[in-house]
């Protein structure tokens, strides 16, 4: 049933319906964990969700925030859940890869280890 009569929605059956978690068990899960927030405050599952509200969710250590657009209860096709939020996840720094060095080869040479101060951010240039 689409909600546009309707002015709230619960929100663990909002994150399924906008495909953000694949079941309404688990959805409920991280809201009882703590790792779902509604407008930067721990929301239970059943807490009311109306468009422009701002959900963020701590999954796989990274952190996710969605600014809700419009509602709906039940699950659709990819297509229409993405019209149902706009995506405000922060854009991680990529982090440079560090090579490792060989056991037994010695101490580091002097460029080695600026290279390494460098990489730890003990040095800025």
């Amino acid at each position: 049933m689409p909600t546009e009569l309707t002015e709230r929605v619960r929100l663990d059956r909002w994150l399924v319906a906008a495909r953000l978690y694949k079941t309404r068990t688990i959805a409920q899960e991280h809201c009882a964990g703590g790792l779902v927030k509604l407008n930067a405050e721990r929301a239970d599952a059943g807490k009311m969700v109306k468009c422009g509200d701002t959900i963020e969710a701590l999954r796989a250590e990274r952190r996710l925030v969605w600014r809700v657009l419009a509602l709906e209860v039940r699950r659709g096709n990819a297509t229409a859940a993405q019209a149902l939020y706009e995506d405000l996840t922060p854009v991680v720094p990529e982090v440079p890869v560090v090579e490792q060095r060989e056991r037994g080869i010695g101490r580091p040479t002097k460029r080695e280890g600026r290279e390494i101060r460098w990489l730890k951010g003990y040095v800025e240039e």
